[in-house]
């Protein structure tokens, strides 16, 4: 066993280290090429919505930064989602001369339905679009932006495109959490694959950026069919791509910028709320990622410390720099992809800890049914075993 432990292991995570830094270039250069597509000469028009509740800090720079879209043909509407500070006046003041923007009064949800997508869907309701560009209100949009990914969609003959924006960290909490979940999608989800087997589990998508063609977001059921689902990005890429439309992932870290946490304890409980739910509520997948996770990237660093102490006879040093050199660029190449700050792919053991914390702390509030977010009750979802 503890030959196993010390040396066959390594070995084996060397064999899977490779096949995941594989699965990231080839992301990469999928996620790249769909911009190679040129530009339109007839742009399609599109209604931009953001659902806003609470997001004085954040709305004014998304907002003034969607009006200044360089394209030609768009409207933007913002829900204000029974916010309790200044989100609808300052709404109003920049409404007072900008024709294209207009903002609507969220009503409460019911039932199960979570705010967000029950905002989502008044805002649908209301657009007069050819496609549908959903995007948070803590977001920031270069002025090509809406060109570039219209072009994309229409050159990948796509029916939902996404991508990873740039995320703004300010505090440790953000730099430890936040950058996760695009990681773990550059990781794990071999585009090459998803693109041609009709597979959901195999669906990448933010909401951060999530621009439909109406036909399919409303043959979906768009954010209604989903209305439940805390992760409503996710659920939408996967009620896409189970009805057999066409999702397509480009690289737009250079055309989008996202603060999606204020704070730490913001990080902390915004990421409580969805890893369980970004599993479907699967147990023993859930349980299986995150060990095997905390496997990969820590047993390497335990194996070495025991070589340095004599512990560890077995251990092979030229087998062990190789499994580290491999986990370092399994971070450093995908960081520099999403434009994150590279010296936080070096605190990567901390990074992996900081998320197991956060991922069993989600496992338990939301088996217990004690989730909140906004001031709103997250009603309790059913779990499963796989």
């Amino acid at each position: 066993m503890i030959t196993y432990l010390t040396h066959n292991l390594i070995l084996h995570l060397i064999i899977f280290q490779t096949v995941i830094l594989l699965v990231i270039l080839s992301n990469i250069r999928i996620t790249h090429r769909a911009r190679r597509h040129p530009q339109q000469i007839n742009f399609p028009m599109v209604s931009i919505l953001v659902p806003a509740r609470n997001e004085e800090r954040n709305i004014s720079g998304c907002v003034q930064s969607l009006l200044a879209l360089d394209y030609p043909s768009f409207e933007v509407l913002v829900l204000d989602d029974q916010s309790s500070d200044n989100t609808r006046s300052i709404l109003e003041k920049i409404s007072d001369s900008n024709p294209k923007l207009r903002i609507y009064n969220g009503e409460p949800p019911s039932g199960n339905q979570v705010g967000k997508n029950w905002a989502c869907s008044q805002l649908a309701s209301q657009a007069r679009g050819e496609l549908l560009f959903f995007t948070d209100a803590d977001t920031f949009h270069q002025p090509e932006t809406l060109r570039i990914i219209v072009s994309t969609l229409v050159g990948e003959q796509a029916d939902l495109l996404t991508g990873f924006p740039r995320q703004e960290v300010h505090t440790w909490g953000e730099r430890l959490l936040v950058p996760f979940f695009s990681w773990a999608l550059l990781c794990f989800n071999p585009l090459e694959l998803a693109y041609r087997l009709r597979i959901p589990a195999l669906s990448s998508a933010l909401g951060q950026l999530m621009l439909f063609r109406r036909e399919a977001y409303l043959a979906v059921g768009g954010h209604n069919g989903v209305s439940s689902s805390i992760v409503d990005d996710l659920a939408l890429a996967r009620q896409i791509k189970k009805a057999g439309f066409r999702l397509r992932v480009v690289h737009v870290a250079d055309l989008i910028s996202c603060r999606m946490y204020n704070n730490s304890s913001e990080a902390f409980a915004g990421f409580a709320k969805n890893l369980f739910a970004a599993f479907d509520y699967r147990l023993l997948p859930f349980i299986f990622a995150f060990i095997w996770l905390l496997v990969m990237f820590w047993e390497p660093l335990i194996v070495l410390l025991l070589m340095f102490l004599g512990q560890a006879p077995q251990a092979s040093a030229n087998d062990l720099t190789i499994c580290l050199g491999l986990s370092m660029l399994l971070w450093l190449i995908p960081y520099i992809e999403l434009k994150l700050p590279v010296g936080l792919a070096l605190l990567y053991p901390i990074t992996i800890l900081a998320n197991e914390v956060v991922a069993f702390k989600s496992l338990r509030l939301s088996m217990i049914g004690h989730l909140l977010w906004k001031g709103r009750t997250i009603v309790r979802a059913p779990w499963k075993w796989l």
